[in-house]
């Protein structure tokens, strides 16, 4: 029965000295630390800390967001932790899961940020939804201009190569490909 910290800040430059401060104060007998963005799961520090917890441990963090990359992410933890008995403090959000007030407030939290996570999806569908609306196009400028896809067909159908095409054009094979199959389509 150990209080295992982890601690996480999401770029080089930060500095988990007030993190491992607090987590010193609250008897942590092993800390984990990392430098590493909370929305990646190539978080080796995080998966060292999860493979040390024991059945009885407490995990102890600053707050919520330096644990799980998202709501869902959280939701998978809660339920290991509930399965092998480990108990979850979260220092700066007063939540502690060895009572039952804290595990109430665990969930609520959970579901608070499952909220607005779902809220922030639908006004960023509206957004694109009218920004699609008034025109604008998303994702990479196409590589090969429009007036230059009949020209492409047209050499292609003369016989000209997909490799030289992609030379001429200074494009790759691929994009070739693309913009025959576009052409194709467009005069169908």
């Amino acid at each position: 029965m150990a209080n295992v910290g982890y601690a996480r800040v999401s770029s080089v430059g930060q500095s988990l000295d007030v993190q491992l401060s607090k987590l010193e104060q609250a008897d942590c007998g092993k800390i984990f630390q990392e430098k590493r963005s909370g929305k990646t799961a190539d978080r080796p520090e995080f998966r060292s800390c999860m493979n040390y917890l024991r059945e009885g441990d407490t995990l102890i963090v600053t707050r919520l967001d330096r644990l799980a990359r998202s709501v869902v992410h959280l939701a998978q933890l809660a339920k290991r932790f509930e399965k092998e008995k480990i108990n979850l403090v979260v220092l700066d959000q007063h939540i502690d899961t060895h009572t039952s007030t804290g595990r109430l407030m665990f969930n609520m939290l959970s579901a608070i940020a499952e909220f607005e996570n779902d809220l922030r999806m639908e006004r960023q569908v509206e957004g694109i939804t009218k920004a699609k609306d008034k025109g604008v196009r998303f994702g990479r400028p196409p590589k090969v201009k429009d007036k230059a896809k009949q020209e492409i067909y047209e050499k292609r159908i003369s016989g000209v190569s997909i490799g030289q095409l992609a030379k001429e054009y200074n494009v790759g094979p691929a994009s070739i490909y693309r913009t025959l199959n576009e052409f194709k389509k467009a005069s169908e």
